[in-house]
């Protein structure tokens, strides 16, 4: 009998791997500076991990077939069973070639490489056609049993050396999304050091001294400094972000003082929109320290609570009794009217006042995905805000993909 060639021997499958790194953090280096600083992170992190990840082969052993037998020469000068006068140069009988083919999920390449685990002798042997494995076989008898235990020792050796493959490519793709992160952000601090940009854009949120700590505001309380060198890039424009933790501490300060809310219903329950609205200012102002004015939140309309930097909103919250579907996704529209920077926070706080809670909070999820400008979830690292009340989202912004926003909805039940 005889076979095509070798299977898993070709090259070392480390070798391989390492190469695909190489060309990962290549790709990376040689993206244009400006596509960079202004693309969506998540989507060119998601992006580059589908393109590099590696799935390793899969046969499907339920959809085997054979080819039709063909009638070859077989040169049978090595057969030492047979009388051969001359063996010196090839001696040919008739035989028959039968061809299984083997058809499999994933990529073929991976098929020409060594992994880490090996025999010492050479691999198995068959040809790699598209998405099949052809395994060939030629005889010069038509013993059926022999060819079946022929076949049946190859594609053992085959699915053991896949095995084999499929542990090496595993390790590769589960720190694949981990490096394609730290090299793209690796990548953007870079150019941000070299535009001058030393550190993050931040808005200052100054915590006042001898504040009340009847709602949660954290032990250990922080100073964030704002920071917007110059920048000589024309087409990058820094703008001024309000730090993530920054934003969750916010929104912990105000989950915790409507949790008060909830708890006593007589003394809110007749309150509006704009009067609900005007105590969170009061008491998010008695916490939070502005730089010019004295107060780090005002309003802008009837219910938005907003910081601003440079006459442009950099977080907004919307409170919001529910009213049904539309209404929510008619304050998100709102929400990306009124913003204008990149990683603008927003958030709406929804009162629920006489319905289903439940009802209510098995519809946020269905109406915010809906939406058309919905990207993906968004999980908040807050263990306060960790609750079946509190939905994370990320949205882009209707004219950009790649200028994003969290919203977060943080409902509520106010019986009346």
């Amino acid at each position: 009998m005889a076979y095509t060639k070798d299977l898993f021997w070709e090259a070392e499958l480390r070798d391989f791997l390492g190469k695909k790194g190489s060309d990962l953090k290549r790709e990376i280096e040689t993206l244009d500076s400006d596509y960079i600083l202004n693309v969506s992170e998540e989507d060119l992190c998601e992006h580059l991990t589908a393109k590099y990840f590696l799935e390793p082969p899969a046969l499907l052993e339920g959809d085997i077939y054979t080819n039709e037998p063909k009638e070859v020469d077989i040169d049978i000068s090595n057969d030492r069973m047979r009388f051969i006068r001359d063996r010196s140069r090839p001696y040919y009988i008739k035989g028959v070639s039968v061809t299984i083919v083997v058809p499999f999920d994933g990529h073929g390449e991976l098929f020409k490489y060594k992994p880490s685990t090996f025999h010492l002798s050479a691999g198995p042997r068959g040809t790699v056609k598209s998405q099949e494995l052809h395994l060939s076989f030629e005889m010069v008898d038509h013993d059926a049993e022999k060819l079946k235990q022929a076949y049946s020792r190859e594609l053992s050796e085959i699915k053991q050396y896949l095995e084999w493959v499929t542990r090496d490519i595993q390790q590769f793709n589960g720190s694949l999304e981990e490096t394609v992160r730290q090299q793209i952000s690796q990548r953007k601090k870079k150019l941000l050091d070299d535009k001058g940009l030393v550190s993050a854009l931040g808005i200052p949120i100054k915590t006042r001294e001898g504040s009340s700590k009847t709602y949660t505001i954290p032990t250990v309380r922080k100073s964030p400094k704002i920071a917007k060198p110059e920048v000589k890039a024309k087409t990058f424009k820094p703008e001024p972000t309000l730090f993530e933790d920054e934003y969750e501490r916010i929104l912990e300060t105000i989950y915790n003082m409507t949790l008060v809310m909830e708890r006593s219903p007589k003394t809110f329950s007749k309150l509006k929109e704009e009067e609900i609205r005007d105590n969170f200012l009061m008491y998010l102002n008695g916490q939070y320290e502005g730089q010019a004015t004295g107060e780090t939140f005002n309003f802008g309309g009837k219910t938005d609570i907003l910081i601003r930097a440079e006459d442009k909103n950099v977080f907004i919250a919307e409170c919001k009794f529910w009213r049904g579907e539309k209404q929510l996704s008619d304050t998100i529209d709102q929400l990306l009217g009124y913003t204008s920077w990149r990683d603008t926070k927003t958030a709406i706080l929804l009162f629920n006042r006489n319905q289903d809670f439940s009802a209510v909070l098995g519809k946020i999820n269905a109406v915010v995905k809906a939406h058309n400008y919905y990207k993906r979830d968004h999980k908040l690292k807050s263990k306060t805000l960790e609750n079946e009340t509190t939905f994370g989202y990320i949205f882009h912004q209707p004219n950009d993909n790649n200028r994003e926003l969290i919203l977060t909805v943080l409902a509520f039940d106010i019986p009346r």
